[in-house]
């Protein structure tokens, strides 16, 4: 798949549905508050989200390095990258005016 913007699109949808997952989660189990379980959830939670963010962020360009394909590599992830900011700089910009 050597489309960035999808990449990043992937990146940003997998955030969203973890914060909503996060809030109603938060509403269902009030009483778990302060208990071992949370932050045991929210380290095991860290670790998945690396593991697809890496995915995201890095499988084409590791690709594309064992095609030795330097050049296309840096510049799909740098794409990535981009079209990620320019989602961040998007939502900054919606809370400024919401």
């Amino acid at each position: 798949m050597k489309k960035p913007f999808l990449h990043a699109l992937g990146a940003v949808l997998y955030i969203i549905f973890i914060v909503s997952v996060l809030q109603v989660a938060s509403h269902i189990f009030k009483d778990l508050n302060g208990t071992f379980f949370i932050p045991m959830e929210m380290l095991s939670l860290f670790v998945l989200s690396a593991a697809v963010m890496g995915y995201l962020f890095l499988s084409e360009s590791v690709y594309l390095l064992a095609e030795n394909k330097k050049q296309e590599a840096v510049v799909f992830f740098a794409k990535v990258v981009g079209f990620f900011a320019c989602f961040i700089i998007l939502f900054a910009i919606i809370l400024l005016f919401v």
